[in-house]
């Protein structure tokens, strides 16, 4: 329940936020050109607080946190006083109405680089890019990539966080091409390896997974904490405290060794040699077969022990980036815009079918991640907000009547043929625009329950 109140919580801060900053774009905009604004809504529905101010501007906060609006005059919406006509947005250039509709997303975009530059200035925390030993047969594996190497460049472009290689492999795959790492491993030795994206899936899902690519984990102990009930470790006899010696007869050194070893083998009978204070046992288990990833797996249903010093164990593998000022907004500048691109090639992608829809999230896996970002601490939560304030800005230019780009579409087709569009025409592209937006958001929602019931 306070896990669901945290989320609710920072949802609710993160959306209002980014909402009252895209809207505050369109009104800045709009009173710039000296159109009139009638009310700033962040929320939609029935107001919960609602005050006049004394430019005549009504603000309100709407009972449905999932969005916001700037109302304006215009005589499409109602009747306007001769004397106020030439406030009327209707009434504008086309040139001022683009502006208009274009400033709710570009303030959107300001907003992230604004949050990305500071962020760099104080310094952004991030994992190292230490690669994990890739299972055998990956493509990673037949580079010769072992546990510990460290990630040093992605085609000469530096990579000083797991986030930054994670980014670049995923726009490699996207493009179908190969890339060239720079890797150091533990004795030093610098050397040049090649992946080829072209025969792996492009989806992130399973990008990583196919490449033989994961971060580098500490090894705990194999010694097992705790037995989840109805479990194939139950079943076998495992308890709390058993240390795992072998598996099928081969040396078990880490407990990420066993997860390793079970999942490769789903429903099969494997065998474990382990000791239990001064004894030692030989059993017999059957993993579990389970969907992970688009694959099978296998998995045993048991915990690691809890390590009395196990963040001692991961504070050398995190860093910090920070920069000076100028190269921190270019760097805040970069990122904005690499993260457009990344969003609008994944979404060409999903029209392909090479993405899964299952990417789509709505208001509930977000209400997650924030969470989940905030209880991490204030870096990790603004670079989320950062994250969300690009994909918002994207998503409101797509060209889908009822967006803000749909409305600039239509801007540039009335440019093109000298007039507005017919009023049947842009009732059409609303009905139309409506119905995607309603498929969308239904396909978020169930998506958002399919993570929760899975």
């Amino acid at each position: 329940m306070l896990e669901w109140l945290r989320n609710a919580g920072t949802f609710i801060v993160a959306i209002g936020l980014l909402v009252s900053f895209h809207e505050f774009g369109h009104f800045w905009m709009a009173r710039r050109f000296g159109v009139r604004v009638l009310r700033f809504s962040v929320g939609f529905g029935k107001p919960l607080w609602l005050k006049r101010g004394r430019d005549g501007v009504e603000y309100a906060v709407g009972a449905i946190p999932l969005g916001g609006y700037v109302k304006l005059l215009d005589e499409r919406e109602g009747p306007v006083p001769p004397a106020l006509l030439a406030h009327s947005f209707n009434r504008q250039k086309l040139g001022v109405r683009l502006a208009v509709y274009a400033a709710g997303p570009l303030f959107n975009f300001l907003l992230a680089v604004l949050l990305y530059w500071g962020m760099y200035l104080v310094g952004v925390p991030g994992l190292k890019p230490l690669l994990a030993q890739p299972p055998a047969g990956t493509p990673a594996s037949a580079t010769g990539v072992h546990a510990g190497d460290r990630v040093t460049a992605l085609d000469d472009a530096p990579v000083p966080t797991w986030g930054e290689l994670r980014t670049g492999l995923v726009e490699a795959a996207l493009a179908r091409r190969a890339v060239t790492l720079t890797i150091v491993g533990r004795d030093g030795a610098a050397r040049q390896i090649v992946l080829d994206t072209r025969g792996v899936r492009v989806d992130p899902q399973y990008l990583f997974d196919d490449l033989g690519l994961a971060p580098y984990q500490p090894p705990l102990p194999p010694v097992i904490g705790e037995v989840f009930p109805g479990s194939a470790a139950e079943q076998a006899g495992l308890k709390s405290g058993d240390r795992v010696l072998r598996f099928n007869g081969q040396p078990v050194e880490s407990f990420q060794d066993l997860q390793r070893d079970v999942a490769a083998n789903p429903g099969e009978v494997i065998t474990l040699e382990v000791q239990r204070g001064s004894q030692t046992l030989r059993l017999s288990a059957i993993p579990s077969r389970v969907q992970a990833d688009g694959k099978t797996i296998g998995r045993l249903g048991a915990a690691s022990a809890r390590v009395a010093d196990r963040q001692a164990l991961w504070q050398d593998l995190y860093t910090d980036v920070r920069l000076a000022p100028g190269a921190a907004l270019v760097a805040a500048l970069q990122q904005t815009g690499q993260i457009s691109g990344l969003t609008l090639r994944m979404l060409y992608h999903m029209v392909l079918g090479d993405v899964s829809v299952r990417n789509v999230s709505g208001p509930i896996e977000i209400a997650q991640v924030t969470g989940v970002a905030a209880s991490a601490g204030l870096e990790e939560f603004l670079w989320t907000l950062a994250l969300i304030s690009v994909s918002l800005g994207v998503f409101n230019l797509l060209p889908v009547p009822v967006l803000d780009g749909g409305q600039i579409l239509y801007g540039l087709v009335e440019a093109v043929k000298g007039s507005p569009l017919s009023e049947r025409a842009q009732a059409l592209g609303q009905q139309i625009g409506l119905t995607l937006l309603a498929l969308l958001m239904g396909l978020a929602f169930y998506n958002d329950i399919a993570r929760l019931m899975g």
